[in-house]
């Protein structure tokens, strides 16, 4: 059954918000995939908060020509049965979510990715984004990186103190 033309505004106007929320939109062809296999990329995505949404690729064109930032992509390129792939917080979770998926599911395919300011990745673009490390796990690395410093000092003093204390007693007697 077609969708009437309120269910279509409808769709463009909830593909317009998750485009302009999104850090990273991902496209990815599905063709050949499940349906079980999609409803559970949907479910391992929304773990770290990514939105999955298949929608007829002149809905999504119509949602970026509401955006100034994203009139200029090329919609020539979304073609075929594409899955996209949003994110408000992360860059890298839409990639990393599809690429953990596809690993089990060859039959999905990175397409390319558009960014807030309008930008097209490539496919290889976004296979070099989804090997990055997350967020968290970045921000743990720049923390450890910090703390290291600190934990060499305190190291030092503490395998010098039996020496430092036994000079003192050596010292007041």
């Amino acid at each position: 059954m077609p969708l009437t033309r309120e269910q279509k505004s409808q769709i463009v106007n909830e593909i317009s918000q998750l485009l302009g929320e999104s850090k990273m939109t991902v496209i990815a062809a599905y063709s050949g995939t499940s349906v079980k296999a999609m409803q559970s990329l949907r479910r391992q995505a929304r773990a770290n908060k990514t939105t999955v949404k298949v929608v007829k690729n002149r809905l999504v064109a119509q949602a970026l020509l509401q955006h100034n930032n994203l009139k200029d992509v090329d919609v020539s390129l979304l073609q075929g049965m594409l899955a996209y792939a949003f994110n408000p917080e992360d860059e890298v979770a839409p990639a990393q979510s599809l690429a953990v998926f596809a690993k089990t599911n060859p039959t999905l395919t990175f397409v390319g990715a558009i960014t807030p300011e309008g930008k097209w990745l490539n496919s290889d673009e976004v296979k070099a984004l989804s090997d990055l490390p997350s967020k968290p796990v970045l921000i743990a690395s720049v923390v450890s990186l910090l703390g290291s410093p600190i934990r060499s000092v305190m190291s030092s003093v503490n395998s010098q103190l039996p020496g430092i204390v036994s000079a003192l007693q050596a010292k007041t007697n």
